[in-house]
């Protein structure tokens, strides 16, 4: 039942998406940003089921598992950093997009200021977006295996093989707008099923008052303040808040996530998609927290074993085998609407951003599409990371590399090609300098790498603008002396 179940609902999603060729210009524009026609509920749907991935029902169910209650400040920080990010950027990011008339988010900020193209800064960004987006992709397969694993007892290399299957299928077919189709019908399911787990856990503990006083008896597991901070007290927890603040701020640096809005058809729409996501996303985290914590009392052996393995253990103890079926579509669901994004992206920076012609038709796009995903699956295949720190990695080196350079065009300052590479290899190394020495366990990494290329992006503007200023004005043209 479980299966056939499971197999239904990616026989659905599927059809979704290839149901979505019917409307393909077919165009590489339209393969991927969708012509820029996606209404304000597709967007909004689809970047928050993207940003809430398999790393959601795998990774921060595993952390919650771990920290208890105080996981509570990832969620609060990663929500309201993202807020504040998106007032910020997305609207100047969607009006630049159709300036620049990009397909890629790489091309669109390489040509944020007209026709400055930054060409050397365009090659190196594709370069680091290609491997980061791989390794997160990489990630999403890895955490549908899991899953698989975890219900079914199949072997996690099989389930990494459907994953990318499946994507490898709809993305192909119809590029963007089927991987925004399918998220936004995804996104149902994976919040669905999250609910089923959530009421399930607490019905067979007993009620609410049962499972607090049931979590009161594990040492520390409600306490607001995190374990192991830099700083004791409340300077610790400001920072540990100001870390995944940056994190939630750091979706600006995704090129997954922000395609959708590039994909937006009207800038006037951001508000009504914005309602659609910061709904969708706070329902589901806090859903999500609730299922980690309630795991720690369902499976208390998973603590010496592999707390990621939280969720799909639980649905197998806990719910109808009907009802696993569609738990576990809701993980597979996650990950795939993540995978695709990360896919495509990848395929639109292979043929848009590394090639000095950009490759203009719709097979050379698929094909880089496919390429993506067996890069992707070969890492899946080989790494032994756990999911979190594959997507806290992957998603902390690309904010980075863009997020300051975003900071900077939102707030109007002009920069030029070596103050962008500048921004670009001073956040990243000290972003992966702060994780090599482990003081990312205390604060994220993102933090001092975002910051660090921001305030190289504002003295480099600095510079740019006491230049022009320093220039002589242009001198009119003498009057032409007429012989007698």
């Amino acid at each position: 039942m479980t299966l056939l179940v499971f197999l239904g609902l990616m026989g659905i999603f599927l059809a979704i998406g290839i149901a979505s060729v019917r409307l393909s210009r077919g165009t590489v524009d339209d393969y991927y940003v969708a012509s820029r026609s996606v209404g304000p509920a597709l967007t909004g749907l689809s970047a928050v089921a993207t940003n809430n991935s398999g790393y959601m029902f795998i990774g921060v169910i595993g952390f919650t598992y771990t920290n208890g209650l105080a996981a509570f400040w990832l969620m609060f920080g990663w929500i309201l950093g993202d807020f504040l990010a998106s007032l910020a950027v997305h609207a100047r990011l969607r009006r630049a997009t159709g300036l620049a008339e990009e397909p890629s988010y790489v091309g669109a900020l390489s040509r944020w200021m007209g026709n400055v193209d930054f060409t050397v800064w365009r090659r190196i960004a594709s370069l680091t977006s290609l491997v980061f987006l791989g390794v997160y992709a990489a990630a999403q397969i890895k955490a549908g295996s899991k899953a698989l694993h975890g219900v079914l007892g199949w072997d996690p290399a099989l389930g990494a093989v459907l994953v990318a299957v499946v994507v490898l299928v709809y993305s192909t077919a119809g590029g963007i707008r089927a991987s925004i189709w399918t998220d936004a019908a995804q996104s149902f399911v994976m919040l669905g099923a999250m609910g089923i787990l959530c009421f399930a856990a607490v019905d067979a503990r007993g009620g609410i008052g049962e499972v607090i006083g049931q979590m009161r008896e594990i040492p520390g597991f409600l306490d607001w303040m995190p374990r192991d901070l830099l700083l004791p007290g409340a300077p610790g927890l400001l920072l540990v808040i100001l870390g995944w603040l940056f994190a939630g701020l750091s979706v600006i640096g995704q090129p997954h996530v922000m395609v959708r809005f590039m994909a937006l058809d009207d800038e006037r729409h951001l508000r009504a998609a914005r309602a659609w996501y910061y709904s969708y996303f706070i329902a589901f985290y806090a859903l999500a927290t609730a299922v980690g914590m309630l795991a720690r009392l369902e499976l208390p052996e998973l603590a010496s074993l592999d707390p990621e393995l939280a969720l799909p253990t639980m649905s197998v103890a806990l719910l109808h085998p009907a009802m696993v079926g569609v738990l576990l579509a809701g993980i597979f669901a996650a990950t795939m609407s993540t995978a695709d994004s990360l896919v495509l992206a990848c395929s639109a920076t292979l043929t848009s951003d590394l090639p000095k012609s950009p490759w203009s038709r719709p097979w050379q796009a698929k094909l880089a599409t496919a390429a993506t995903a067996g890069f992707a699956l070969a890492i899946a295949l080989s790494g032994s990371r756990s999911v979190f720190e594959l997507v806290v990695l992957a998603w902390s080196t690309l904010a980075c590399a863009f997020a300051p350079m975003l900071i900077v065009f939102a707030l109007g300052r002009r920069i030029d090609e070596r103050t962008a590479l500048a921004m670009l290899v001073g956040a990243v190394a000290v972003a992966l300098v702060w994780r090599w020495v482990g003081w990312h366990d205390a604060v994220y990494e993102g933090l001092p790498g975002i910051l660090t290329g921001t305030a190289i992006g504002l003295a480099g503007a600095g510079r740019l603008a006491r230049r022009a200023l320093s220039l002589p004005p242009p001198s009119s043209s003498a009057p032409s002396r007429v012989r007698s």
